[in-house]
């Protein structure tokens, strides 16, 4: 039996553990963003040697960029409860907040992503306590998970927090309009969306060819991008804070390029949407 390589949800779910492999690195710096104990554990020698590989063949901008990413959310999650008590990530992958920050207490922590990277989490963190009550839900995210959300006590009644990180790039438009429309259904008024965005301008890039490359060959090619990150939410009713990703990345020192203004346009960069619903 020939391998044809990692199906487009194993590929996903691997880069869940490059991402873990970055975090671990930058906890290990002095000037660190941020700290997290778990990521080594999680990254394991698998995430080591995909950051090595990563590093050599596109540079460090692209783990810039999710360590920059990382603390951004860190500090909009922690602002955003209380009062909301229900937080919500998307494709969690091997995320440890859970576990890493100082939850108010109350809080819950639903975490949604394919069964098996629930079940590698688990393995790798067991006799590992969280801060907060986690709840992992084993689901694939290309189907209708929201009635697997309801079913492990998620209250749409009530305001939510919900975090997209480092997903919708994967996701053709249509997939991606079609989370955010599930997110709105199941989201009362006083809810957070947070998510991040390539902008279309840096997909089709030059600068970003040789990480495109990469993501194909390990079977995760990046589909989605915009430059009008706003319109994924505003159109449902959601009040959007559109930030550049080189704006904190600059004053982190985390950054290899000067912030230009929102308004200018034909500027490739990124972008994380802090939103409202009224």
């Amino acid at each position: 039996m020939t391998n044809s390589g990692p199906t487009p949800g194993q590929a996903v779910a691997d880069t869940g553990t490059l991402v873990a492999a970055i975090r671990a690195e930058e906890t290990r710096r002095p000037d660190r963003l941020f700290d997290d104990p778990f990521a080594e554990r999680l990254a394991g020698e698998s995430g080591r040697r995909m950051l090595a590989e990563s590093v050599a063949a596109t540079g460090d901008k692209s783990t810039l960029q999710i360590v920059v990413r990382t603390r951004f959310w860190d500090e909009a999650l922690l602002n955003a409860v209380p009062p909301v008590q229900q937080v919500v990530i998307l494709a969690a992958g091997l995320d440890a907040r859970a576990y890493r920050l100082p939850w108010p207490d109350g809080t819950t922590v639903f975490e949604l992503d394919q069964p098996a990277v629930i079940a590698a989490k688990a393995d790798r963190l067991t006799g590992d306590e969280p801060r907060c009550r986690r709840v992992a839900i084993g689901v694939d995210l290309t189907t209708d998970w929201t009635d697997a959300l309801r079913s492990n006590g998620f209250d749409p009644t009530t305001p939510s927090v919900w975090l997209i990180e480092g997903l919708l790039q994967y996701l053709d438009e249509d997939a991606v309009h079609t989370v955010f429309e599930r997110v709105d259904a199941l989201s009362a008024a006083g809810s957070v969306l947070l998510y991040d965005i390539v902008g279309k301008t840096l997909l089709d890039n030059v600068m970003l060819a040789a990480v495109r490359e990469q993501m194909e060959r390990n079977g995760a090619p990046w589909l989605f991008g915009t430059d009008s990150p706003e319109q994924l939410c505003e159109p449902l009713g959601w009040t959007a804070v559109v930030t550049d990703i080189a704006e904190p990345g600059n004053k982190w020192n985390r950054w290899f390029a000067p912030a230009v203004p929102l308004d200018v346009p034909g500027v490739p960069r990124g972008y994380f949407v802090t939103a409202t619903k009224p």
